[in-house]
């Protein structure tokens, strides 16, 4: 890939960062070699997101010496985005009344 590969780690701000975030992180950043490692916030969970643990995010991927482009981009942001994707892809799509039963049955 020209420039580098590009990777990105994507934590939601509900809670505090455990160890499997940060190596998740620092596989990430390591795979990025010359390219970019993104930072992309999951903050759609309205009721769970809070600012705190967003802000320990960022506090603990920097004492991990791990460095991203700012601003971070935030999954909130895009929500036009998705919303255009899928008015695109509506005439495609089609209901499903399958309960998660009859999908585990057809497996």
């Amino acid at each position: 890939m020209a420039g580098g590969t590009v990777t990105r780690f994507a934590p939601s701000p509900t809670g505090l960062l455990h160890l499997g975030h940060a190596y998740a992180a620092l596989v990430a950043a390591s795979e990025a070699d010359s390219g970019r490692f993104l930072l992309r916030i999951e903050d759609i969970d309205r009721d769970r997101c809070r600012p705190e643990y967003e802000a320990a995010i960022y506090e603990d991927l920097a004492w991990l010496g791990l460095n991203w482009p700012r601003p971070v981009m935030r999954q909130s942001d895009r929500m036009a985005a998705y919303r255009a994707v899928l008015l695109h892809l509506a005439p495609y799509s089609y209901p499903c009344r399958c309960r998660r039963s009859d999908i585990r049955a057809a497996l």
